[in-house]
């Protein structure tokens, strides 16, 4: 599909930066794509869970995984408040695993009030401040592989899953509107099993301004579209491809669908045409990496 023609951020050589605040809805109505109908062509997403407790999960890291990882980041390095259970903290303690952080030593049930309810800590619990995002063109220049834009995906652990994909099918960073996404901890740090430790998150104003200065570098945009004609496998070339998922219940919205360079289905012939969000990721990731192999 064509792109809007107004560029502004082109002229004179200026890097953009998105720090325009762009108002509800700025991005334009939304367009198409996972499809809460089951027997629609589409895709679709799981509801949001509801909330299992009143712990404030924004600012806390739990998990084995998750926590080595941040603890393992050198941007945390110093920050946070540690807490273990005696096994876990003699596990750290003997593998040097703390990276300068102190363990304070906690039995399970302590650590079960501090995290939402159900929640699996593993005896490990992380309270940490939010990584700050890194910024666009530090994982847009130079342009190659492959960028995942998400619009507006609110459930944690799709998005949590989304970066474990693309970690695991070598993305270069992850792009979010900063108005409309989750915290990069609680649900989400523990669905991403450390990915978000290691992945660089771009946060703009604008997702469709990103994607014009990611034209501008090179990029070429692919969105995910359960009614779009075009099949994902003919939509995508070895260019650098910006990955663009859409909402929870309607997609890809107007605006950021039209500076797609094309809008792309996953052929789905075994009659239940309905994928999660988080599942759909992992296999257009897939074929994204296929499609930009060198050939033998």
């Amino acid at each position: 599909m064509s792109r809007n023609p107004e560029r502004n951020d082109r002229k004179g050589g200026k890097k953009a930066t998105f720090s325009r605040p762009s108002g509800p809805g700025a991005d334009g109505p939304k367009k198409g794509g996972w499809n809460p109908n089951p027997a629609a062509k589409g895709f679709k997403e799981t509801p949001a869970r509801p909330a299992r407790g009143k712990v404030d999960a924004d600012g806390l890291i739990w998990g084995r995984h998750p926590v080595l990882a941040a603890l393992a980041n050198p941007a945390r390095k110093g920050f946070g408040r540690l807490m273990a259970t005696p096994d876990r903290a003699a596990e750290i303690e003997t593998g040097n695993l703390s990276y300068g952080h102190k363990v304070e030593i906690m039995d399970g049930p302590m650590l079960d009030r501090m995290v939402p309810s159900g929640a699996v800590h593993q005896g490990l619990v992380f309270k940490v401040q939010p990584l700050e995002g890194v910024a666009l063109d530090d994982i847009a220049d130079p342009a190659q592989g492959v960028i995942v834009m998400l619009d507006q995906l609110t459930d944690p652990q799709n998005v949590g899953a989304i970066f474990r994909s693309a970690l695991a099918f070598g993305a270069r960073g992850i792009v979010v509107q900063d108005r409309h996404s989750p915290a990069l901890a609680g649900a989400l740090a523990k669905a991403a099993a450390g990915a978000t430790e290691r992945l660089p998150c771009a946060r703009v104003t604008n997702l469709s301004r990103a994607l014009e200065r990611l034209a501008d570098l090179g990029w070429r945009a692919v969105g995910l579209d359960g009614a779009s004609e075009e099949t994902l496998e003919t939509a995508l070339d070895a260019r650098p491809t910006v990955l663009v998922m859409g909402s929870e219940g309607d997609g890809i919205r107007r605006l950021v669908a039209e500076h797609c360079d094309a809008l792309a289905r996953i052929p789905m012939p075994g009659g239940f045409e309905s994928l999660n969000v988080s599942n759909a990721a992992a296999i257009a990731l897939y074929e994204v990496a296929r499609a930009q192999r060198p050939l033998a």
